[in-house]
């Protein structure tokens, strides 16, 4: 379980549309969609010498906090998203975009 001490810095890197390590050198990729409201989560990337210590879930609950206090659906293209985090996180589900949630953010 990770502590404060050793938990990772995720920063938001705006311009690059990811979400990354203080390094830059694992990051979360992602293309806006929608007119904005949709975050389209397209790759995760951690380099084999970081691999292990839990970083590509850190990278996506930073870009889920990010969604949600933006109020923006997911879209999880990446497999890693799709495959392994949302399942082990299922908390998340509730973001990831699907017709039906378009239409009921549309009728609020």
């Amino acid at each position: 379980m990770a502590t404060l001490e050793n938990k990772p810095k995720i920063v938001w890197n705006e311009g690059r549309h990811r979400f990354e390590t203080e390094d830059h050198e694992a990051f979360i990729e992602y293309k806006m969609k929608n007119n904005g409201t949709v975050m389209d989560l397209v790759r995760t990337y951690v380099p084999s010498s970081k691999g292990g210590l839990g970083l590509a879930s850190h990278l996506c609950v930073a870009a889920f906090k990010h969604a949600s206090s933006h109020s923006f659906s997911i879209v999880p293209t990446c497999s890693y998203v799709s495959e392994t985090f949302l399942p082990r996180n299922p908390s998340w589900k509730h973001l990831v975009y699907s017709e039906e949630s378009k239409i009921l953010k549309s009728s609020i």
